[in-house]
């Protein structure tokens, strides 16, 4: 009974440490799945419902991410895949930052994809929300009220008619011809009274004969 036990109970230790081994083999494969980066937080969070549209988002890992050109990938666009990105992200440390701008409204996609410390890239998805722009509400135009114009008063276009320039050798000759009338007429008047006086002198003789016969 004693020599039977004995190597029972040596083989006890041999099992317990094949055991072991054989759990570390199992454990130590897997555990560089274990060792990736993953997403912490971001800013906004996922599902967040938000006034409008943030200037730009944050993503905050569990250790640091590679800083290497093309290594980060960040998209954001809105309800009809509309980037929202401005430039590049930046990466600093655990945390990467991507800059946004331009109206957006209704549902928004973050897409990302970065490369871990280990070297391995990871990705994931979220989405958060703004509110749908308020639609402008059209102002009435004024109708301009008809302004009265004034009918032109008709234009009376007056042309002065020269007046007729006076000859002005008529003019000259006038006082002369009305001396001549004047000159002809006294001297008329002047002969009909020497004429009239001869008739009456010789009617006066004839009658002075007579009485003396």
């Amino acid at each position: 009974m004693t020599s039977s036990s004995a190597p029972r109970r040596r083989s006890l230790p041999a099992v317990l440490a094949a055991a072991v081994i054989a759990l570390g083999a199992l454990v130590i494969p897997a555990a560089p799945a274990f060792a990736h980066d993953e997403l912490v937080s971001s800013d906004p969070s996922a599902d967040a419902v938000l006034d409008a549209l943030p200037s730009q988002i944050t993503l905050t890992f569990s250790a640091d991410i590679l800083d290497a050109e093309g290594a980060t990938v960040i998209q954001v666009t809105d309800a009809a895949g509309t980037a929202l990105t401005d430039g590049a992200p930046t990466v600093a440390g655990t945390a990467v930052t991507q800059a946004l701008a331009g109206p957006a409204s209704g549902a928004v996609t973050v897409v990302w994809r970065v490369v871990s410390s280990d070297g391995h890239p990871i990705d994931g998805t979220f989405s958060f929300s703004v509110p749908a722009a308020p639609t402008p509400t059209a102002t009435p135009t004024p109708t301009p009220t008809p302004t009265a114009v004034p009918s032109p008063e008709p234009t009376m276009t007056v042309t002065a008619t020269p007046a007729p320039a006076e000859n002005t050798s008529e003019a000259s000759l006038l006082p002369w011809i009305l001396l001549a009338i004047a000159l002809v007429l006294v001297v008329g008047a002047l002969v009909w009274l020497a004429v009239a006086r001869g008739r009456r002198n010789g009617s006066t003789g004839g009658s002075a004969g007579t009485s003396e016969r």
